[in-house]
């Protein structure tokens, strides 16, 4: 990330910032990692994502949906719904990296779980408004430096009732630690930017369990504001949507379709590609709706 800083100029004297490209550079090439380490730690995976499920539970129902944003290998979604025992109704996650989530289909595979994983932008989730009951993340804000507001309004929009984000937490860090965080480009003020979005704050603080001192995790647990009128609808099947237009996507037999303005985004191998990056007009395509 550091390399993709500097080479595309996007260092400056008084801070980093990364951008998609180098955020999904250096993913990309790290996939596979993440399960060999949850693989060879199993009790430190366990207890990672007992204390998730645990902030999980406060706020999900029975047969609530979720979404993982930044799932990567999936390692930590796995040990979520196997921690809380079949509470989850309809689990979904995404990460800008396809190797990622080629990853994570076979890791829970493997764990016997199940998931509809995508690829999928952060700040452009193609899901529609209120489409799953909880969002929530596991590190995967952090290495959005600048773009606080917009993920944490983009993680809002998609949620019927709360977002739980575990993340760095740079105002509750040590100084040794915050110096490490603003070098990498990590996010900083995801309270100030839940303040800002007019979301209630039901938890702030450092957790128990924190895999790495320098990067002390932390949980900023939000409650959706004005979202009652949402919470009686039933559970939608379909609910995505085009990340360039908006409009209403539809799934088909090996790719996701937008009729009203003839885009259609692929599928590959068994993974769909959500990204505005990967759209591709296809109007013959579109109609008449494919079967």
């Amino acid at each position: 990330m550091e390399w993709c800083r500097e080479y595309f100029g996007t260092t400056n004297l008084t801070t980093d910032v990364n951008d998609l490209l180098a955020t999904l550079v250096a993913y990309d090439l790290q996939a596979g990692s993440y399960v060999s380490t949850a693989r060879a730690n199993r009790d430190r995976n366990r207890l990672w994502c007992k204390q998730l499920a645990g902030l999980l539970g406060n706020v999900l129902a029975e047969g609530d949906s979720i979404l993982e944003v930044g799932v990567g290998e999936a390692t930590t979604l796995a040990g979520v719904l196997t921690e809380t025992g079949g509470k989850v109704g309809c689990a979904h996650g995404f990460d800008v990296s396809w190797s990622r989530v080629a990853e994570g289909r076979k890791w829970l595979e493997e764990n016997e779980c199940a998931a509809n994983l995508f690829v999928g932008d952060l700040m452009n989730i193609p899901m529609e408004d209120y489409s799953v009951d909880v969002v929530y993340s596991s590190h995967s804000l952090e290495p959005n430096r600048g773009k606080e507001v917009e993920a944490v309004k983009e993680c809002l929009r998609v949620a019927r009732k709360a977002v739980v984000l575990v993340e760095p937490i740079y105002e509750l860090a040590s100084a040794e630690a915050q110096a490490r965080m603003k070098h990498h480009g990590y996010v900083e003020g995801l309270r100030a930017a839940a303040d800002k979005l007019g979301a209630a704050v039901l938890d702030y603080r450092l957790l128990d369990y924190s895999p790495n001192p320098l990067n002390p995790s932390g949980v900023v647990c939000l409650r959706k504001a004005g979202s009652a009128k949402h919470l009686g609808n039933p559970y939608r099947a379909n609910i995505w949507r085009c990340p360039v237009t908006g409009t209403k996507l539809n799934p088909g037999a090996d790719f996701f379709y937008a009729p009203q303005v003839g885009i259609v985004y692929p599928v590959l191998r068994q993974t769909p590609m959500l990204r505005a990056e990967h759209a591709i007009v296809a109007s013959k395509l579109c109609s008449p709706i494919p079967t």
